[in-house]
């Protein structure tokens, strides 16, 4: 199991490592079009929106794992040491229940795209290239959840 989730780790990496590049070089890579050229390049906005879907998605399951994501404690401090593991385990549980439901909707998000056939508008793509990220994400994000979920139950380190 530890090597599932070491193995997991760095594809969530890869995939975060490889979405920030791409995007930032074709965002560059218009900037000069704009600027230097006086051209705009049409399909790199396409291309970033899509992949700022999918960096966001692998973000949230990289924030999971590090116990870094956003959160109000104001309740959780008042809580004795069990009661924060009982509500830490609770709230992870949501969130495996809410990534369970973004994968549910991207899967038909995703078989609605290609039974209509849509296509992207600038590059003329399969939309479901791009909706795809969504369930894929979600998925990412459900194990995460439900790995701290055990974690916080059985009270060990994260892998």
């Amino acid at each position: 199991m530890k090597a599932f989730f070491k193995i997991m780790g760095v594809v969530e990496a890869a995939l975060c490592c490889g979405c920030t590049l791409i995007m930032l070089s074709l965002a560059f890579a218009n900037v000069i079009g704009r600027y230097v050229l006086h051209s705009s390049i049409s399909f790199t906005e396409e291309i970033v929106c899509g992949l700022f879907v999918l960096l966001c998605m692998m973000g949230t399951s990289i924030a999971v794992r590090k116990r870094s994501h956003l959160g109000l404690s104001i309740l959780s401090d008042r809580l004795s040491p069990k009661g924060q593991k009982i509500l830490a385990v609770f709230g992870n549980l949501l969130g495996v229940g809410v990534s369970v439901f973004l994968f549910k909707l991207g899967c038909g998000m995703v078989q609605t795209q290609i039974s209509l056939q849509t296509i992207t508008s600038t590059l003329q793509w399969p939309a479901w290239i791009y909706g795809i990220f969504l369930p894929i994400g979600a998925v990412f994000m459900a194990i995460r959840f439900l790995e701290v979920a055990v974690c916080c139950a059985l009270d060990k380190e994260v892998l």
